[in-house]
Order: C-alpha cells, then sequence, then structure tokens
C-alpha cells in the first residue's frame, strides 16, 4: 500500500478501536437508547448536508426499501445492543467479541453460495476462531452473563450481515448517501426512547466528551476516512482493520478502565484475529500473485467492514 494508505489505515484501526471504550464510559449515565440517539444524530448532522450537496441521496429513492433494511441491520440494531451489553460486559470482550465478524461473515457467505467452497484452510481459520471465542467467553463467563453474551451474537451477525445487503440490494449506491441516510432514520427512530430518557441533570463531562467523540470522529469522520482508504487500497485491504481492531480496544480497556488483562482475553485475541485471516484471506488467481490493481470508483462506493 502506498504511504497514504497505511496512514489512513493506521487511523481507522484507531478511530475504529476505541468506541468500545467510549461506550463503556458512556452508558454509566445515559440508557443504550440515549446514546445511540446522540450518536447517531450527531453524525447525521454531520454528513447529511454533504451526501445531499454532492446528489448522494437522489440515487437511494429508488432502492429505499433495501437502505431500510441496511439501515436496521447494520446501525439500528447492533448499536443498541452493543450498548446493552457493554452494561454487563468489559469493553474489551466487547471489542473482541467484533473481531468473530468475518467468521460469521465467512460462514454465510458459503451457506448463501455467495462464495467459493470452502477449502481447508478456511475451514481451519474457522476452526481457530471459533476456539478462540469459546476460550474469551469460556475462561471470562463470570466478567459477563449469558444475555450480554447473546446481544453480541446478534451484534455480530448483523454486522456480517450488512455488507452483503449493500453488495446484493445497493450496488452501486453511493456510499455516503447510504451512511447518512441511515444514520438520520437511526436518529428518528429513536428519538422518542432516547429523549424521554435522557438523564434529567448534565452528564459529566467525561460521558459528554465520550458521546462527543463517538458521534464526530467514531461516526462522521470516520466513515469519510474509510471512504478514503477504500479509494487508496482497495475494499480488500481496507477490511484489515478488522483484524487490528480488537487489540486496539483491548489495550484501551486494560490501560484506560483497569480492565483485567486476563488469559481468556489474551488467547481469545489470537485466536479470533488468526482465525478470521485464515478463513477470509483470498486466494490469488493463477499468474496474479505479484499483479496489484488500483482501486476503482465501484470499490470506492462499496463499505466492507461494520462500524462499532
Amino acid at each position: 500500500m502506498s504511504r497514504r494508505a497505511w496512514v489512513l489505515f493506521a487511523a481507522m484501526a484507531v478511530i475504529w478501536g476505541i468506541p468500545y471504550l467510549l461506550i463503556k464510559v458512556a452508558v454509566g449515565e445515559l440508557t443504550p437508547p440515549s446514546l445511540v440517539f446522540l450518536r447517531t444524530g450527531g453524525g447525521a448532522l454531520l454528513l447529511l448536508p454533504l451526501a445531499a450537496a454532492r446528489g448522494d441521496l437522489r440515487a437511494l429513492v429508488p432502492r429505499w426499501r433495501a437502505v431500510v433494511l441496511y439501515t436496521v441491520v447494520e446501525i439500528g440494531i447492533p448499536w443498541l445492543l452493543l450498548s446493552e451489553a457493554e452494561l454487563r460486559l468489559t469493553s474489551s470482550a466487547a471489542g473482541l467479541l467484533v473481531a468473530t465478524v468475518p467468521l460469521i461473515g465467512a460462514i454465510l457467505a458459503q451457506a448463501t453460495g455467495a462464495s467459493d467452497r470452502m477449502g481447508l484452510r478456511e475451514f481451519g481459520g474457522l476452526l481457530v476462531g471459533l476456539t478462540g471465542v469459546a476460550a474469551l467467553v469460556g475462561l471470562d463467563f463470570s466478567r459477563g452473563d449469558a444475555l450480554a453474551y447473546g446481544e453480541m451474537v446478534v451484534v455480530t451477525v448483523c454486522y456480517a450481515v450488512g455488507p452483503m445487503i449493500i453488495v446484493r440490494r445497493l450496488q452501486g449506491v453511493p456510499t455516503l448517501g447510504v451512511v447518512a441516510a441511515s444514520l438520520t432514520l437511526t436518529a428518528l427512530a429513536y428519538a422518542p426512547a432516547g429523549i424521554l430518557q435522557l438523564p434529567a441533570a448534565l452528564p459529566s463531562a467525561r460521558v459528554i466528551a465520550a458521546v462527543a467523540t463517538l458521534a464526530v470522529l467514531c461516526t462522521a469522520v470516520a466513515f469519510l476516512v474509510f471512504f478514503a482508504l477504500i479509494a487508496e487500497a482497495g475494499p480488500i485491504r481496507a477490511t484489515l482493520i478488522t483484524y487490528v481492531n480488537p487489540a486496539v480496544a483491548l489495550s484501551l480497556g486494560v490501560l484506560l478502565l483497569h480492565e483485567p488483562l486476563t488469559v481468556g482475553a489474551a488467547a481469545g485475541l489470537v485466536l479470533i484475529v488468526l482465525g478470521s485471516f485464515l478463513s477470509t484471506r483470498r486466494r490469488p488467481a493463477p499468474g496474479s500473485a505479484r499483479r496489484v490493481e488500483p482501486a476503482t470508483e465501484r470499490d470506492a462506493r462499496t463499505p466492507s467492514a461494520a462500524a462499532p
């Protein structure tokens, strides 16, 4: 990758590695619906005018049903359940469990015929990754509960299904328009509950800073940087941030929230990342091992990773 691509890659690894820490801080004083409303509302205020100015919203009208479906699956359900789960799970555990998204995506793609038949390496990668989940959940189960882990299962499945909706039903539609519309629809849907459940007193400066960072940096800025990364390096390389984000989430949880670095977390991190890499790594076509294709405009319009 180019130097610019590496800079964008490093930025995304951090930007989408810190939401778990910030969500953990925010739900200390805000309910999950209020947090989702504030985060999506803030992101929408920044991205919607930009998408409208570029004319990206008009292209969504003929496919509004797919946009609504994508909104529910990619943002509406998982962002609420992730916030709910972090009431009982550490931010480190949540970040590590989201790292299973590539594993689940590989399984769903195989089950729906969206990919070639899995080889020995890919199947082995699935087993390695699932072993990592077992290590994380099995050894650290006392730090959460069954409901929280169940919510995280739904979160990871939603994040795996979201890109499939884009590929199958929103191919070629401007991504910025989809994201801006999705954030706006989610904010409107959560507005009644989110506003009613806002605390009577102003939250602490720590929580306000966490929510503002989630809305501005981890949502609005993150998507813009991610689009730039896809355009610079292509959608396949851009998804590699999925393998780095869990390490960032784990490190921040241990350093800033004083969450314990357990054997299960350490083993789970290594196995989940290794399994995800093995099960989703694409084989090069014959004779193309040394050929690098430049990113195209079509690449830049196809999101390939889930936003935490």
